[in-house]
């Protein structure tokens, strides 16, 4: 298959920046992600990506800066300011290790626990736009609604209801914000350099100001609906408390902090989940048909009902 132009001119800059003074090299290309939203390549030590059609270059800037002034937290871009190719913003990173999808028993949830801490207790950088969680959550559940009829629909839309607007990207998000990753998950930690180093949060694209439970949000909801051990839950907790992590309390519930996030993340894969598989025309598989059930049960209970969501 020829590969689009956007992808082929991708993995040759990648391969200029890796070997910028050797013409030629035998390390060879290899394509890390190719979605609508992101193509990302990388060429020996070097990582290119073209950030999605709709970024914003105003937004990216003061994210990129955010990434390059928090080295301990952050992986740092290489160049500090985006290249447009093909209509498309690019930014180049320096290679790190993901998480091995394989070994569930080594993921790093103290890791991430520890990071975010740090990361919502740094101030806030000047010129710094909202984190875009609530909003990739409104894009979600707005694509499933364009996907058609599909059974699962009433369900996702009935708890995406019982949020409050914040949640919705229809109102500003209370209170006076922290520093918020935007999209935490494992596939964002990365081990610079590789392939032991020290962990560091990748991906810049939803970096912003906002409720810092948004970025435990996903962990929780994954335990909430019975697919994240209570142990790797608790790992992950205890150590985002331990580091003095804002956004739950040191000690006691944190239902209360988390429980309107985890439902938006839960309604946000769920909506995803059954979007693809509508386009795909397959049935659910059971995760996805997990994260339906957990909808379904959302929307007949009040938001603030945050300990039997998490039965």
């Amino acid at each position: 298959m020829t590969p689009h132009p956007l992808l082929a001119e991708l993995t040759r800059r990648a391969a200029a920046r890796a070997h910028a003074a050797v013409e030629t090299c035998p390390c060879g290309a290899a394509t890390l992600a190719d979605r609508p939203d992101a193509v990302v390549v990388r060429h020996a030590d070097t990582v290119a990506k073209a950030h999605g059609p709709d970024t914003d270059p105003a937004a990216l800037a003061p994210r990129l800066a955010a990434a390059a002034a928090l080295p301990d937290i952050l992986l740092p871009p290489l160049t500090p300011a985006p290249t447009l190719l093909h209509g498309r913003l690019v930014t180049f990173w320096p290679y790190g290790a993901p998480v091995d999808p394989d070994d569930p028993d080594a993921a790093p949830w103290e890791a991430a626990g520890a990071l975010l801490a740090e990361l919502h207790r740094t101030p806030v950088p000047a010129g710094l736009p909202a984190m875009r969680g609530p909003a990739k959550a409104a894009r979600a559940v707005a694509l499933l609604g364009a996907a058609g009829a599909h059974p699962a629909l009433a369900p996702v839309l009935g708890a995406w209801r019982t949020l409050p607007a914040w949640a919705r990207a229809e109102a500003p998000v209370p209170g006076v914000g922290a520093l918020c990753h935007g999209d935490l998950h494992l596939g964002q930690l990365v081990r610079r350099p590789a392939p032991d180093g020290p962990w560091r949060l990748i991906d810049v694209d939803d970096l912003g100001v906002g409720d810092p439970a948004w970025d435990l949000a996903r962990p929780a909801a994954w335990f909430a609906c019975g697919l994240l051990p209570p142990d790797e839950w608790n790992r992950f907790l205890t150590a985002y408390r331990s580091a003095a992590g804002p956004a739950v309390p040191a000690a006691g519930d944190p239902w209360p902090r988390l429980d309107v996030p985890a439902r938006a993340l839960t309604v946000q894969s769920a909506a995803r989940a059954v979007t693809k598989a509508a386009v795909a025309g397959r049935p659910l598989d059971e995760v996805e048909q997990c994260l339906v059930d957990a909808c379904a049960r959302m929307g007949s209970l009040p938001a603030q009902v945050a300990a039997d969501f998490a039965k």
